[in-house]
């Protein structure tokens, strides 16, 4: 592959990652049932679009990368030792229903806090995503899950369970 076909193949990568994440966001608002019939796959397909098809590409020709906006792709800034929890809910109640929603294979962040969120509606426990996002960073940098990009960067980072 030369540097020619290596940009136009990365272009259409990129095209197609758009349309992933577009796809995510509608996944992420579908019932449970539909939900969990689609967007495993679609997690796999993500994972190695970015860490298989791109990581490949970026290898081989490093300048191809796009530049990094982190700071402009950041969901969250909120660190987990700003959170207080309400007194209805333990951090250990918390960490079990992350740990629920998390699999073995990598998952797009942003869906996952989608969902974490909506069991917690469901249960009334008044915890808003950027404090979900807080606790999967500790959990991260605890090394209790595997995380693969900047976690603050909910639709450009994934997480999974550890091991």
């Amino acid at each position: 592959m030369d540097r020619t076909q290596a940009t136009d193949i990365a272009r259409h990568l990129h095209d197609a990652a758009a349309a992933m994440d577009r796809a995510s966001t509608i996944i992420a608002d579908l019932d449970q049932q539909d939900r969990a019939a689609l967007a495993d796959p679609l997690g796999e397909i993500v994972s190695a679009l970015h860490f298989g098809l791109l990581r490949a590409i970026y290898d081989r020709y490093p300048d191809l990368r796009p530049p990094s906006d982190d700071e402009s792709s950041i969901d969250s800034t909120l660190q987990w030792a700003d959170v207080v929890l309400p007194k209805s809910v333990s951090q250990a109640d918390l960490d079990e229903l992350i740990f629920s929603a998390l699999e073995p294979n990598w998952q797009k962040t942003a869906p996952v806090i989608g969902d974490i969120a909506i069991r917690c509606k469901a249960l009334a426990w008044p915890i808003d995503s950027e404090m979900l996002a807080a606790r999967i960073q500790a959990l991260a940098e605890a090394g209790n899950i595997e995380s693969a990009g900047d976690v603050r960067a909910w639709r450009h980072s994934e997480i999974r369970l550890a091991g």
